[in-house]
């Protein structure tokens, strides 16, 4: 079963008290069915990518795997962020989650952003942040394994956050090194996961800096500009050819 971001359960024609109560029946009803498919491949299974989804848990997943990953802080303490900005500043911004953000009717990203400590103050108490010290990068590189393959490729782009602009990107398709690719079947392992978009920051020694993982992460656009044949795998995978880890 291949799950990706499907839309929510919606009973506009009910008042708000019943659709309440058949969105809560068709959630724990038909995804209840959906999660407990007998020897069913999930790529990936729906409760395995909400574990995945939790920013926390994946930073604490890919210290673990031994991934580098940069200072990180999550708080809704002014002075706290301030203090971290300040000792391991230049520092950036981005959200812990990505839910729907509507601007002028339209979906936007939210970028990630470079931010001072004079910049930070008490609207910060309101709920968490997440600041992480900036990566000195000269590209970027997203890896989309699907089930034993591994698709590595480099980004250039000049952004400090390259999903801002399409426009601007080279694509070079490159080998992942033996040590991070073991980190990230170590990290997939942790979560259950037979998918994962990784995303690093490359550094001008040659590291690949840990930024994320996504579970359900995009591909597709990839894959004319590279020639790498993602589709096929995922074809491929779909038919059974792993039954999970």
């Amino acid at each position: 079963m291949y799950y990706r971001r499907p839309s929510g359960f919606a009973f506009p024609h009910l008042n708000k008290q019943d659709e309440r109560f058949a969105v809560a029946q068709a959630r724990y009803g038909l995804g209840g069915i959906l999660t407990s498919l007998p020897g069913c491949l999930y790529v990936n299974h729906p409760n395995r990518i909400g574990d995945a989804e939790y920013k926390p848990a994946g930073l604490a997943a890919a210290a673990a795997a031994d991934f580098t990953v940069p200072p990180t802080l999550i708080t809704n303490v002014p002075d706290d962020a301030r203090a971290f900005i300040k000792e391991h500043g230049p520092a950036i911004f981005k959200p812990i989650s990505v839910p729907l953000y509507l601007v002028d009717g339209h979906a936007q990203t939210v970028p990630v952003t470079e931010v001072s400590a004079d910049e930070i103050d008490d609207s910060l108490t309101g709920t968490m942040h997440l600041f992480q010290k900036r990566v000195d990068k000269v590209a970027d590189i997203r890896v989309t394994v699907i089930g034993e393959q591994i698709f590595a490729v480099r980004i250039d782009s000049g952004l400090l956050d390259w999903r801002t602009d399409y426009s601007t990107h080279m694509y070079t398709p490159l080998a992942a090194p033996p040590a991070v690719e073991q980190s990230m079947r170590a990290y997939l392992k942790h979560f259950g996961l037979v998918f994962g978009a990784f995303d690093f920051a490359l550094t001008d020694r040659g590291e690949w800096v840990f930024i994320e993982c996504n579970p359900s992460g995009q591909w597709a656009w990839m894959e004319p500009p590279t020639g790498l044949p993602m589709t096929a795998a995922l074809a491929d995978l779909l038919e059974g050819g792993i039954h999970g880890w």
